[in-house]
């Protein structure tokens, strides 16, 4: 019986499957074009860049604010200036502040525990699972009698176990944030992610689905809880149907942040809006033609989705057996040609991807203040709250990050680039097996 050896793999001196970077990631980016520019050239030239009023107003961020409620299903969007305004405003709304506090994911944005930290909360680390997404298990071992809410982070372009952390957090009490700034178009059983929890979050940056270069919406079927994410956005107060401030009540009395958004971001979003389903469509049919091929190869395992058809499809999560196993089959890629330009993010360790790992957040690992006083951590009301936040403190989360590469997928894959990340994958899949059969692991280099 003959057995077939795999390809000679580059990083041993065969011949690499490409010689050419792969697109830089930017989802929203490879789909601007003229639409675009004609949007914010309308705008400029009515000479109203604030949305609240000017010479000749054209409503945009209203405008976009009610296309995208028709598109999630919400009942209220609120545009503002960036993911990060989006958190501050909805977790203002939401009441945060010293003597609570607020569950997160071990895999998130550094902006999550930036905007409890900076409305004087304390940040409580719990684990996540196979999705990549919070452990709805480990949430509930992390509540504490100070827990007053939890944010769940859609990441890497899936949406996480939502509805049953939604029913954990109704039974407990808690208000759930969303947070979907990953996950823009994402759905569970075609319900879009953002509309399950008290908020949900979206940021528009470069990086994002859709963008604006910057931007952010916070969602919410609450009127209440609108009208003090409206207040906290602005200039802490509710406005009326003219626009005009309103203080007649006590509970929309809040200070503001000035988080608004402007007519020009504005009108490059209700185009990108419009293009999102062309630009999530194309990711989808690049991943799952990759997918497809994965599921046959040896020796790497895919993240968990609660629903695959509502996987927003911008990145890659491959699972190896070790740490080892991962190191070896990145440095395997990489030399194939499986890689972008520099600036942009393709085929690294989860463990290196910066701030979205928690152990790497040095202000959070060392109790970093905001002031010279040590608040939140040294307030009255924070004593004794929070716990750890070196490594080791989500054990499931630091396996996953050393053992699983990530991998963009831009919106713009042609068919051989496709060709060449499944024929990579499988050159170096199959080595890795051969080695492993011989019960001689492959070193890392």
């Amino acid at each position: 019986m003959t057995t077939t050896l795999p390809q000679k793999l580059a990083i041993d001196g065969g011949v690499p499957v490409r010689t050419e970077p792969l697109p830089l990631e930017f989802p929203g980016v490879h789909f601007l074009g003229e639409e675009e520019v004609a949007a914010v050239l309308r705008v400029l030239r009515s000479r109203s860049l604030f949305r609240y009023y000017g010479i000749d107003p054209q409503h945009e961020a209203d405008q976009f604010e009610s296309e995208f409620c028709a598109f999630t299903g919400a009942k209220h969007a609120l545009s503002v200036g960036s993911g990060t305004g989006a958190l501050h405003v909805a977790l203002t709304g939401l009441g945060l502040g010293p003597g609570q506090e607020v569950i997160i994911p071990a895999y998130l944005w550094v902006a999550i525990a930036a905007a409890v930290v900076n409305l004087g909360a304390i940040p409580v680390l719990a684990d996540i699972d196979d999705t990549f997404c919070l452990d709805a298990a480990d949430v509930e071992r992390r509540i504490t009698s100070h827990t007053t809410g939890i944010v769940l982070a859609h990441m890497s372009g899936a949406p996480g176990n939502v509805e049953e952390i939604a029913s954990l957090a109704r039974r407990r009490g808690l208000f759930l944030l969303e947070d979907c700034a990953q996950c823009a178009g994402g759905t569970v059983d075609g319900r879009s992610v953002g509309t399950f929890g008290d908020a949900g979050i979206f940021s528009f940056q470069m990086n994002k689905n859709m963008t604006s270069g910057e931007g952010g919406c916070v969602i919410t079927n609450d009127d209440r809880l609108y009208q003090r994410i409206f207040a906290s956005h602005d200039l802490g107060y509710a406005r009326d149907e003219s626009g005009r401030l309103s203080m007649d009540n006590p509970d929309l009395l809040l200070w503001g942040r000035g988080y608004r958004m402007d007519e020009l971001r504005a009108a490059v979003l209700r185009v990108q809006l419009a293009k999102l389903p062309a630009i999530l469509g194309a990711m989808r049919k690049s991943k799952r033609r990759i997918v497809a091929a994965l599921r046959e190869m040896p020796g790497v395992k895919l993240r968990r989705h609660i629903d695959a058809e509502g996987d927003t499809a911008c990145f890659l999560l491959t699972i190896f057996r070790d740490g080892d196993t991962a190191i070896t089959a990145r440095d395997a890629l990489r030399a194939e040609g499986i890689v972008t330009h520099e600036q942009g993010v393709a085929n690294i360790l989860l463990r290196d991807f910066g701030l979205h790992v928690y152990s790497s957040i040095a202000s959070l690992t060392s109790r970093c203040s905001v002031d010279a006083g040590g608040f939140p951590w040294s307030h009255p009301a924070n004593a004794g709250l929070g716990g750890a936040y070196d490594k080791g403190t989500c054990p499931v989360a630091d396996d996953l990050f050393r053992r699983t590469l990530i991998l963009p997928v831009p919106s713009c894959l042609s068919t051989k680039d496709e060709d060449d990340i499944i024929a990579a994958y499988g050159k170096v899949t199959a080595t890795l097996a051969q080695h492993a059969n011989r019960s001689a692991p492959l070193a890392p280099r």
